[in-house]
């Protein structure tokens, strides 16, 4: 694919944003603030995650016999649980206004320059349904035979107890997690490692591995599935220029982990 046709560099295209513009101090500047960012949000639940892992191959149990909870309880009391989980995914949404804002230049749009606005909602939609189709099925079949192989710790997708407030802040959830991870991992990260001189295959392929790593505490197929993934919606990303059809596809797919879970749960008790 010609550079002529490649709607990311065509989006990219604004001051110091073509492929290795940057100078050697603006380098340097912008090692430091990937680096702070990382360290405020993914990069610092890579790090965990790892941990996470070590810990768990390290344990007496077996891998397969382990289970992790992705939205756990907070408090027993709930109106204390509904305010820990309403706060914790307000403020886990300040690293994506961070990013939009370092990505802001004067008279460039931080939400156009990684094609997150509403300029293309239908062609948005259909592409969000398209990659939550292609992802979530082989993803089902990954989770199952991880399982299968013990490779895979039991994950609990929605553990919260039932309230009129749980499908609410599960979606919330949802939604929190698909913009942290396609904002910062996707928009942001590809903006600045291609100003850094970073070639097409080689930010693919680094930021399909950390989506990876940050989902290692739920183990190995966890983390080959994410990264295939990532592989996916960074190469979907190069070619659009957009992020709001990872961001509605990422959505729909933790989405219906989340409030679906209970639905598997009860309709395959052996596996979940």
């Amino acid at each position: 694919m010609s550079d002529a046709h490649d709607a990311f560099s065509t989006r990219s295209a604004g001051v110091n944003a073509v492929r290795g513009t940057a100078s050697g101090s603006q380098r340097r500047r912008l090692w430091i603030e990937i680096t702070i960012v990382l360290g405020l949000s993914l990069g610092a639940s890579a790090v965990y995650s790892i941990v996470a892992i070590i810990a768990r191959v390290t344990a007496e149990t077996a891998l397969g016999d382990q289970s992790a909870a992705l939205n756990p309880s907070q408090s027993p009391r709930e109106w204390l649980d509904f305010t820990y989980q309403f706060l914790g995914v307000f403020f886990d949404l300040f690293p994506v206004a961070l990013v939009l804002y370092l990505l802001w230049q004067p008279g460039i749009s931080p939400f156009r320059r990684i094609g997150f606005d509403l300029t293309r909602p239908g062609r948005d939609a259909l592409g969000g349904l398209g990659l939550a189709a292609a992802i979530g099925i082989p993803g089902l079949a990954l989770y199952a035979g991880g399982r299968l192989l013990g490779i895979t710790v039991d994950v609990q997708a929605s553990p919260l107890d039932a309230a009129w407030w749980t499908i609410p802040i599960l979606v919330l959830s949802a939604l929190r997690s698909a913009l942290s991870e396609e904002i910062i991992v996707v928009g942001y990260l590809f903006t600045r490692l291609r100003e850094l001189g970073w070639g097409k295959w080689t930010i693919i392929l680094s930021a399909a591995v950390l989506r990876g790593s940050y989902h290692l505490y739920q183990g190995f197929g966890p983390f080959v599935g994410n990264a295939a993934m990532g592989v996916v919606f960074g190469w979907c990303y190069w070619r659009w220029g957009r992020t709001m059809p990872l961001v509605i596809a990422h959505t729909i797919l933790d989405v219906v982990s989340f409030v679906g879970y209970p639905l598997a749960v009860a309709w395959w008790p052996g596996l979940f």
